[in-house]
């Protein structure tokens, strides 16, 4: 009788040959595959069961003819909370936000070969596209393909972006610059400072755009689309698209954030939680896999990421008391965020490293 023998496991290997293909988890998809590979498979720790909880993350009219004051209240009241809110009437068009979410569409179904020239692990790159940035490093790789740019404060030069998505980036990506100086001015509001405070700060100094496509998958229950996480910037402005699957991490269980029309998702960054001395909270978040796809979404970071920087930044002095000393030492935005980068999707937050 012919004995047969399981195949052993390299991870290491099978990481290697997945990215060396440089086409991705879109790669996967096109061959036919009707087993996700191993590598994508979830520890068992890290469940991917969905809790039910008829709770609804606030959604915060900033259209003209609201109360600034109550605008502000209620931020201050989610971003303490919750750390996530959504916006309407925002001042972004929503034909503007369509065309960025069919340019994330148009740039991941290119020709494999036409793609592969801009597949990278190199981060100094103008545009970088990827499968999970931190491959070689997390637990298990999510079921998503991505591709990124700095946007400020040296954007990329227009030739320098593929022309599937480059004008809807270039576009899309300074409405969000727009947004970001308005919210960051309620934000101030709320944590009871000038309006200008967080500005004069640096937090709106740079713009990380990020543009996520997630293919159908054929086993969503063995895998995640994007590990629990927290954001490691200032602050996340999501663009998602209708078919949904972001969850936060509020009571104990995992709660939807449906897709609301028109609307985009705000959330609390790792940053804004320091300099807030906690007052604001950077939640951890994740994207479900799912057999419905390709699902789209575009995150932009309010942060100079890993760009040289000497500025220094720590609880704000005015939040400060004898009864509330400060919660973390000072650091660089760069020193953060390479540390963020090279921890990877563990499921601890980045913050920790930085406690007193």
């Amino acid at each position: 009788m012919e004995i047969v023998r399981e195949t052993k496991y390299n991870r290491a290997e099978e990481l290697k040959s997945f990215d060396e293909t440089k086409a991705g988890v879109k790669g996967l998809v096109d061959s036919g595959v009707e087993k996700i590979p191993r590598i994508f498979h979830v520890p068992k720790e890290y469940s991917t069961n969905a809790n039910e909880a008829n709770f609804d993350i606030p959604v915060i009219d900033l259209g003209q003819g609201v109360d600034q004051k109550e605008s502000v209240e209620k931020i201050r009241h989610a971003s303490e909370r919750y750390g996530f809110f959504q916006v309407v009437n925002h001042g972004i068009p929503v034909c503007v936000l369509e065309e960025m979410l069919c340019g994330i569409r148009r740039f991941n179904e290119l020709d494999a070969g036409a793609k592969k020239l801009y597949y990278t692990r190199d981060v100094t790159r103008k545009f970088v596209y990827n499968s999970n940035f931190d491959l070689y490093s997390a637990p298990a790789a999510n079921w998503r393909d991505t591709f990124f740019s700095y946007m400020a404060p040296n954007p990329p030069k227009p030739e320098e972006l593929p022309a599937s998505c480059r004008d809807i980036q270039i576009e899309y990506s300074r409405h969000v610059m727009s947004l970001g100086f308005r919210l960051f001015g309620l934000l101030s509001e709320a944590l009871g400072l000038e309006s200008s405070r967080l500005f004069e700060m640096g937090c709106t100094d740079g713009l990380t755009f990020l543009g996520h496509y997630y293919p159908a998958c054929p086993q969503p229950e063995l895998t995640l689309g994007a590990s629990k996480h927290t954001d490691d910037g200032f602050l996340t402005v999501l663009l998602q698209d209708q078919i949904g699957g972001l969850q936060v991490f509020l009571n104990n269980m995992w709660i939807d954030i449906p897709p609301v029309h028109g609307a985009l998702v705000i959330n609390i960054g790792d940053l804004l939680q320091l300099i807030s001395n906690d007052k604001f909270k950077s939640v951890e978040h994740r994207v479900l896999a799912n057999r419905k796809g390709p699902r789209m979404s575009v995150a932009c970071f309010f942060s100079t990421s890993m760009m040289p920087s000497s500025k220094i930044y720590g609880p704000i002095k005015e939040l400060l008391s004898k009864d509330n000393p400060p919660k973390y030492r000072e650091t660089t935005v760069e020193e953060y965020v390479t540390y963020s980068f090279t921890k990877g999707l563990d499921g601890v937050s980045p913050l920790l490293h930085f406690k007193i």
